[in-house]
């Protein structure tokens, strides 16, 4: 999906919403224990739930190794079942030597239909280049998270900056903003002005709204663009907003409302 398509989809529906399909088996309501794939159908139930509040989804990869070859198959089948209306990822934070990216690419590009990638980038431009080749394809390199370890190395000083300003205008070099984007955590929105000033145009995928406490008002008055620029993930605050047999349409309420704030801020 090229960005022309992405921002036609965001003024079309009013929304930068991504649904996070980050499906625990544990956690899926009781009663879809008996299908033959209690993933895919739980899956399928919140797409059609949600197809119309959202653009994107975003499969985070873990939930579906973990069950081995039924996840895949479960993985597989979802993002053919999303179809190409919506922007497809598969947070997979891959990024390895140049030859192992080729084939990660191939893997999540030509086997499976995905749009994006989350790749890391600590093992340089060769190994994330590989996923820069595919017309029409993404990489989402991370570049601030909000987790406890980025104090480790994300915050530190490197030279006259913090190394993860460090990263993003070194990658943004490899690319452009047409085919890169950057992840940056949503629970610290002061991060996000800073961010601005180094890459203006490219497109942020924001995880941390809702369970994790990330204020969606906050990023979207600090980070937007003039294309809007974000493409905002919310998982367990849609998807596991209820337990019940009603929790496709509890997940379609949930998605509503955070397109309809979206809609304000546009």
């Amino acid at each position: 999906m090229t960005r022309m398509q992405i921002v036609e989809q965001i003024k079309r529906k009013k929304s930068y919403l991504c649904v996070g399909l980050d499906t625990d088996i544990t956690k899926i309501p009781k009663h879809l224990n008996a299908a033959s794939d209690p993933v895919f159908e739980f899956n399928k139930a919140i797409i059609d739930a949600t197809r119309d509040y959202c653009i994107c989804y975003k499969m985070n990869t873990a939930f579906y190794e973990a069950s081995g070859l039924k996840g895949w198959q479960a993985l597989e089948k979802t993002v053919h079942y999303i179809g190409n209306e919506h922007f497809k990822i598969a947070d997979a934070k891959r990024g390895d030597i140049g030859n192992t990216s080729s084939q990660y690419a191939k893997a999540f590009f030509e086997t499976m239909p995905f749009d994006a990638i989350t790749v890391a980038p600590y093992m340089g431009s060769d190994s994330v280049q590989p996923f820069l080749q595919y017309e029409g394809k993404w990489a989402i390199v991370l570049g601030l998270t909000s987790n406890k370890g980025a104090e480790d190395f994300e915050l530190k000083p490197s030279g006259d900056s913090l190394l993860y300003e460090r990263v993003i205008k070194t990658v943004t070099a490899w690319g452009n903003p047409n085919n890169l984007m950057f992840v940056v955590g949503a629970t610290q929105p002061e991060w996000f002005e800073q961010i601005r000033t180094i890459i203006p145009e490219h497109f942020l995928l924001v995880p941390g709204v809702g369970a994790q406490g990330g204020s969606l008002k906050d990023i979207s008055e600090k980070a937007m663009n003039k294309d809007g620029g974000l493409l905002v993930n919310v998982s367990r605050g849609i998807i596991f907003a209820s337990d019940g047999e009603d929790f496709a349409e509890v997940a379609a309420r949930e998605a509503k409302k955070y397109q309809q704030e979206m809609a304000g801020y546009l």
